[in-house]
């Protein structure tokens, strides 16, 4: 079973019991035919019915939903990470459990991760061109994408948005910190990966409410900032040879 998946589509929730369901089927429904991906669901210390609608999913989707649960909230990056630790696809999906990403959008940068040749490090990041959001949280996210790309120049225009497509080796290998999911293209940027930025749909929060704050994350975000502009300051990228052995030049002769 486990040597069959191909894909993870990772998702982290918090108190999103309303929106799983039809996301699920969403899902699943844009796989179509392919049977190679799995979606797992990290419940972050949930205090609602979201673990009972995962599994409910698990039941009606035998094989296909998983379900990982967090004792406590934790955070968003935490999350993120514990999925993509107990995924067993090669290619991790991340999308947010609110249901604003569109999962229709999902085959189009699985596309564009597809060439990329095995091995690769890159990052395929959606960008939410045309938000669903209120004007005041659009300023928000204006604000801090443009004080980031600045700072870091990640080329990526909206780094918040939860759907991005990247190799799970190549997360693996980031340095792992609270909030860095706001940072994956500047990390996987900074060890010599490559950044795809393709815009996606963006829609209406049907249930519930965002969990995150301006003023909550605006301090965090202003240290986390200064400590990625310190690794990226701090890395060094090798340009390697490959030595001369004797087997390499008596195969030439």
């Amino acid at each position: 079973m486990k040597e069959s998946i191909l894909i993870s589509v990772v998702i982290p929730a918090k108190n999103e019991a309303e929106n799983i369901e039809t996301l699920v089927h969403e899902i699943i429904t844009q796989f179509n035919t392919r049977h190679d991906f799995e979606i797992v669901y990290v419940d972050d210390g949930s205090t609602d019915l979201t673990a009972h609608q995962v599994n409910a999913s698990v039941l009606a989707f035998p094989g296909k939903v998983r379900l990982i649960q967090h004792e406590e909230a934790v955070g968003q990056s935490t999350a993120v990470y514990s999925g993509v630790c107990h995924a067993y696809g090669q290619t991790i999906v991340t999308l947010d459990a609110d249901g604003q990403n569109d999962p229709k959008d999902i085959p189009k940068l699985l596309q564009r991760a597809e060439t990329y040749p095995v091995g690769a490090d890159f990052c395929i990041a959606g960008y939410r061109k045309n938000r669903k959001d209120t004007p005041w949280k659009r300023f928000q996210s204006r604000i801090a994408n443009k004080v980031r790309s600045t700072l870091l120049n990640d080329c990526t225009p909206d780094t918040g948005c939860g759907l991005k497509v990247f190799p799970r080796n190549t997360y693996l290998k980031l340095p792992y910190f609270d909030h860095m999911h706001r940072y994956l293209p500047a990390l996987i940027q900074r060890a010599g990966g490559t950044i795809e930025v393709v815009e996606v749909s963006h829609r209406d929060r049907r249930h519930g409410e965002s969990k995150y704050g301006m003023w909550g994350r605006l301090f965090a975000g202003l240290i986390d900032m200064c400590g990625v502009m310190w690794l990226q300051r701090r890395t060094k990228l090798p340009t390697l040879k490959e030595s001369v052995t004797l087997e390499n030049v008596t195969s030439h002769e």
